[in-house]
């Protein structure tokens, strides 16, 4: 498990932050906090107000109503000062030169960041191998994938090796091999004690990565804690059994599995399926393992299992689902 730095003022903190564009609420009374070293991830659904949070930490936007701030400074009245200190890799970026190549860019921007010629040149190469495009540094912009463009974002974040990291969809348009070398490396920058705020909706990647997972919905906080807090939320985990038949009637079958699971679980024909396929849910106290294994001493041959749905995810859909009117 990593180390989290709490002994200093956290890395970010909100407190009652709410933000609205005419009639609309893009966030409503949110709170957290990030200690330094910890990867916080945002979680939620388009328009869930992900991208609105990061905006306001950033000093790209300014809350209807709360505080913010970032390594104790107040984002609302040190706003100049906090943008000097974060590094923010967008879900989109259009704000680089298309006819400068990656490396002109880079220098550029650590120009801007106020690194002297010498040390920009360095840190530019430094961060394009660490994000995989030597070789591509004297390319132009232009010719550059969605990918590419992506990778060069993170590494003029990385420039000036920032306290806290604002970080919108990271991995979007990434291969899986490019995906794991972000998170890598991110990972990296809070070993060595940045707050990372991280947002985004696929739920299948923080499971391991994120310190702290906050579910946002609608512009509300849903949920805030650990990754196995947010998985222990969910409903049983469902199964899809496929059982060879061999003629048997379906009624039939249905009853000998569940004569042979007992107590360990529940079992039914999967809707509009062809006999072979049934859903099992394992009860609580039980495993997987032993219902599986009670099928098969009542002769009963299990040919596939395939979980229905990651625990994970059935937590992020249960908890962001709209109630009944």
């Amino acid at each position: 498990m990593r180390r989290v730095h709490t002994a200093v003022d956290p890395a970010v903190e909100v407190r009652g932050l709410s933000r609205h564009f005419g009639t609309r609420t893009a966030l409503r009374d949110v709170s957290i906090s990030v200690s330094r070293g910890e990867i916080h991830s945002l979680l939620g659904p388009n328009g869930a107000g992900k991208t609105t949070l990061l905006r306001i930490l950033a000093g790209l936007t300014r809350p209807s109503a709360g505080t913010a701030h970032v390594l104790g400074l107040d984002i609302l009245h040190q706003t100049a000062v906090v943008r000097g200190l974060v590094g923010v890799i967008p879900p989109g970026d259009r704000t680089f030169y298309q006819r400068l190549s990656g490396l002109e860019n880079l220098i550029f921007f650590g120009r801007l960041y106020g690194l002297g010629f010498r040390d920009a040149m360095r840190r530019a190469r430094e961060t394009l191998e660490a994000v995989g495009l030597t070789g591509q540094e004297h390319l132009m912009i232009g010719k550059y994938s969605q990918g590419m463009q992506k990778r060069l974002a993170i590494a003029r974040a990385l420039l000036t090796d920032p306290a806290v990291f604002l970080i919108d969809e990271a991995t979007h348009n990434l291969d899986p091999e490019g995906a794991r070398l972000v998170r890598e490396l991110i990972r990296n920058a809070a070993d060595r004690g940045a707050g990372v705020v991280w947002a985004t909706q696929r739920v299948e990647e923080i499971r391991g990565f994120a310190d702290t997972v906050t579910l946002l919905h609608r512009g509300e906080v849903r949920f805030t804690g650990t990754t196995a807090q947010l998985v222990s939320l969910a409903s049983p985990t469902s199964f899809l059994l496929r059982i060879r038949n061999g003629g048997m009637a379906p009624e039939l079958m249905t009853a000998q599995l569940r004569a042979a699971l007992g107590g360990l679980g529940v079992i039914a024909p999967d809707a509009g399926a062809d006999g072979e396929h049934y859903v099992m849910t394992v009860a609580n106290g039980s495993t997987l393992g032993a219902a599986i294994g009670a099928i098969s001493r009542a002769d009963l041959q299990v040919l596939s299992c395939h979980e229905t749905r990651p625990e994970i995810e059935q937590a992020f859909v249960e908890l962001t689902e709209e109630s009944p009117s």
